[in-house]
């Protein structure tokens, strides 16, 4: 199990540092997009077919599917909350130079009157 929690760890440091180099870019949301739907695919098989997952967890070295699909809910969620805080960071940006173009322009008119 121990080889599992190494790449599963690596896997996620290289999703966030892969969404952090290519924020906002159509690659990383036509990622984004194609995981989740992999993931929900995962989902409703895993909760049809719970023999066959725990088959897999016990070949990469997990006793239960259920500690599996755990596993990859806690690398779904840190990937979902490093994503949402980025976005909310480039909004912020967004709606401070917009502020201070509208603050610079409002000035100028003041000025000009």
């Amino acid at each position: 199990m121990i080889w599992f929690q190494i790449l599963a760890i690596l896997g996620l440091v290289a999703l966030v540092t892969f969404f952090m180099i290519h924020r906002g870019t159509a690659r990383s949301s036509a990622g984004v997009k194609l995981l989740f739907v992999a993931f929900v695919v995962f989902g409703v098989y895993a909760m049809l077919r719970q023999d066959d997952v725990t088959w897999v967890a016990n070949k990469i070295g997990i006793q239960r599917g259920l500690d599996l699909v755990l596993f990859l809910l806690v690398i779904a969620f840190a990937f979902t909350t490093v994503s949402t805080y980025l976005r909310f960071r480039e909004l912020e940006i967004k709606y401070a130079r917009l502020a201070r173009a509208v603050a610079l322009q409002n000035a100028e008119k003041q000025s000009r009157e």
